[in-house]
C-alpha cells in the first residue's frame, strides 16, 4: 500500500477530540500538540449531548469516600477500592477547572451548585446544566478554550487506523480521512501518543454513540500488542428514545431523579417489584428489566408528565429538542425506550496515570478501562474519569523527556488484509446486538464470535476490520465469563460464580484463538441468516 511520506513532529499526539482529548491538550499546554478529530470540533449530535452528566461530591453532607462507596457497591467486585477513591478525590478540582473555563453549572437562588440523584448513587451528587445540556456546555467551553490555545494544532475529519510501533514502542500512527477506507493514509510519527477515541457503542445497531464512537481505538492499540482490560463489560442505558434515530437519544438519568417513572403500557410500575430503588436501581438492573416489557409484548415508556411542564425547552433542552424531531410531547405523552449500548466499562489497560501496557501510549476517556467501573458503571463518572485521567496523563508527561520521532528507522504497523466485499457493518452490528446484547447465551455468543471472525479476518475495509477486532474482543470475553456479573448477563448463567470474581486481562491474539479453538468445534454453526 502507497502511503505520504512520514511527518515528523515533536508534538504529542492526541486521538480523538471528545472531553478526554480536548481536556488532556488544554492540560498539556504549552507543550505542542497535534488533536487528531473524526469530525468537525465540537461537531453537535444526539449522541454526544444527551448522554452526559457528570458526578461529584462536592454537596454538604456528601464526601467523596461516600461517591467511592457507590462505585464499589455498583461494580460487581471488580473495582480496584484505591482507584475508586482516587477517582472520587480528585473531582472537586477537575469541577473547578470546568468552572475556570466558564460552565455555567445550574445554581439555586443562593448561588449554591444545584445537585440530583441518578441511579446507584445513594445522595444526590450529579452537576447539570439546563438539566440535559451539561455534555454540550462542557464540550463548547473546552472547544473554545482549545481554539484559543496556539500550540494546539488541529488536523479534523481523520481517523487513526493503525499504531506505528519500533521495538515494541508505539512511536507514531496512521491517518485516515474518516468515512473514506479508499484514501491514502498518512504515517504521522510522534515522541507520544494519546488514545482518546470514545467508545465501542456503534458495534450494536441501537446505540447512544456517534459513529466514530467504534471501538477503532481499542482494535488499533490491541493489534500493537496492547494488553486490554475486561472488553465483555458493556453497559446498555435503559432509557434511550425509540425515535428511529441512530444514535438514539437518551433520556438524562436527572429526570428519574427528578421523579420520572418506568411504566409499561398498561399504566404499570413495572420496576417496583424488580429493585429497591425502583426507577433509580443500578442501569443493568433496569435494562433487563425494560427488556423483560418489551419481551412480553407490554412495551416500557419513561412517563414524566407530573415532571415536566411548558418550560420544558428551558429546563431539558436536548430532550425537548429530539421530542420535537420525533413529533412527541412529553409533557403529555410517555417516551418510549428501550436500551442501547451506551459505555464501555472495558478498554485499554492503564495504570493510575494513564499508562497502558505498551511504551509511548497512553489512553483516557472511554476506551481506558479504569479500573473505577468493574462489572457496571454509574451515572456521572464517564464525564469525570475522562477529565480525571486527562489531567493525569498531562501530569505524567510533564516530568518526562520523550522519545524524538527523528530517531525512528524501523517502522512497522499491522497492515488490513482479506478482500471479502460481502462482510458489512450492518452484519456486524446485527450480530453483536443479537448475540452479544443486554442478555446472552454460551451458543449466541459462539455464533456471534463466528461471523467476528470472518470480519476481522476478511474484511477488505480497514476500518470495519478494525470494528470488528474490537467486537471480537467483547465476545470473547463474553464467552469465557460463564456467570452473570454486572452488566454482563448470561441466561445460561445467571448466578455470579466466585471464581470469576476477577478482571479480565486479554489480547488481541487470546481472541483469536478462542474464535480459532470455536471454529474447530463440529457444533459452531453459523446462523442461518448469515451463513450464505
Amino acid at each position: 500500500m502507497d502511503h505520504d511520506q512520514i511527518e515528523a513532529s515533536d508534538h504529542v499526539v492526541i486521538v480523538g477530540a471528545g472531553v478526554a482529548g480536548l481536556f488532556c491538550a488544554l492540560k498539556l499546554a504549552p507543550r505542542p500538540v497535534t488533536l487528531i478529530s473524526a469530525t468537525p470540533l465540537g461537531e453537535e449530535s444526539f449522541g454526544t449531548t444527551m448522554q452526559a452528566d457528570i458526578a461529584a461530591a462536592v454537596s454538604s453532607g456528601d464526601s467523596p469516600d461516600s461517591h467511592a462507596a457507590d462505585m464499589i457497591a455498583a461494580g460487581g467486585g471488580l473495582v480496584d477500592d484505591s482507584a475508586a477513591h482516587a477517582l472520587a478525590h480528585d473531582a472537586a478540582a477537575r469541577i473547578e477547572d470546568l468552572l475556570r473555563l466558564g460552565v455555567g453549572f445550574d445554581r439555586d437562588h443562593k448561588g449554591e451548585l444545584v445537585t440530583s440523584r441518578a441511579a446507584a448513587h445513594a445522595t444526590r451528587r450529579i452537576l447539570s446544566v439546563r438539566g440535559d445540556f451539561t455534555g454540550q456546555a462542557i464540550v463548547a467551553a473546552l472547544v473554545a478554550a482549545v481554539r484559543a490555545t496556539p500550540t494546539i494544532r488541529l488536523i479534523e475529519r481523520h481517523v487513526a487506523d493503525a499504531l506505528l510501533t519500533e521495538d515494541g514502542a508505539v512511536r507514531g500512527l496512521q491517518l485516515r480521512k474518516a468515512g473514506d477506507s479508499a484514501a491514502a493514509p498518512v504515517l504521522m510519527a510522534a515522541p507520544a501518543v494519546v488514545l482518546a477515541t470514545g467508545g465501542v457503542g456503534h458495534l450494536f445497531a441501537a446505540t447512544s454513540n456517534p459513529d466514530h464512537s467504534n471501538g477503532i481505538g481499542l482494535a488499533i492499540a490491541a493489534r500493537a500488542g496492547a494488553i486490554i482490560a475486561d472488553p465483555e463489560f458493556v453497559q446498555f442505558h435503559p432509557t434511550a428514545m425509540m425515535t428511529g434515530h441512530d444514535p438514539a437519544p437518551v433520556v438524562s438519568e436527572s429526570l428519574r431523579g427528578a421523579g420520572a417513572t418506568l411504566i409499561n403500557r398498561r399504566g404499570q410500575r413495572f420496576m417496583l417489584p424488580r429493585h429497591p430503588l425502583v426507577d433509580l436501581a443500578p442501569r443493568d438492573t433496569v435494562s433487563r428489566g425494560i427488556m423483560a416489557e418489551l419481551s412480553a409484548g407490554r412495551g416500557a415508556f419513561l412517563d414524566a408528565r407530573d415532571v415536566l411542564d411548558d418550560d420544558v425547552a428551558e429546563r431539558y433542552p436536548m430532550l425537548h429538542k429530539a421530542c420535537v424531531a420525533a413529533g412527541l410531547d412529553p409533557t403529555r405523552q410517555p417516551i418510549p425506550v428501550a436500551p442501547a449500548a451506551h459505555f464501555h466499562m472495558g478498554g485499554l489497560a492503564i495504570d493510575s496515570r494513564g499508562r497502558t501496557s505498551l511504551e509511548g501510549l497512553w489512553a483516557a476517556g472511554e476506551v481506558a478501562a479504569t479500573a473505577t467501573d468493574g462489572a457496571n458503571h454509574i451515572a456521572g463518572n464517564a464525564l469525570l474519569a475522562a477529565l480525571v485521567f486527562a489531567n493525569r496523563i498531562a501530569e505524567d508527561m510533564s516530568g518526562r523527556t520523550l522519545a524524538s520521532p527523528a530517531a525512528l528507522r524501523n517502522i512497522a504497523f499491522a497492515e488490513p488484509a482479506g478482500a471479502d466485499p460481502s462482510l458489512t457493518e450492518r452484519t456486524l452490528r446485527e450480530i453483536m446486538t443479537s448475540r452479544v446484547g443486554v442478555i446472552r447465551d454460551e451458543d449466541g455468543l459462539a455464533e456471534a464470535i463466528a461471523v467476528i471472525a470472518r470480519l476481522e479476518r476478511d474484511s477488505a475495509d480497514p476500518a470495519l476490520r478494525n470494528m470488528a477486532g474490537a467486537a471480537l474482543l467483547i465476545a470473547t470475553a463474553a464467552w469465557s465469563r460463564r456467570e452473570s456479573r454486572g452488566a454482563h448477563c448470561r441466561a445460561d448463567c445467571p448466578a455470579e460464580n466466585p471464581s470469576f470474581a476477577q478482571r479480565t486481562m486479554t489480547t488481541l491474539s487470546a481472541a483469536r484463538a478462542i474464535a480459532d479453538e470455536l471454529a474447530a468445534r463440529p457444533t459452531t454453526r453459523l446462523p442461518r441468516s448469515l451463513s450464505a
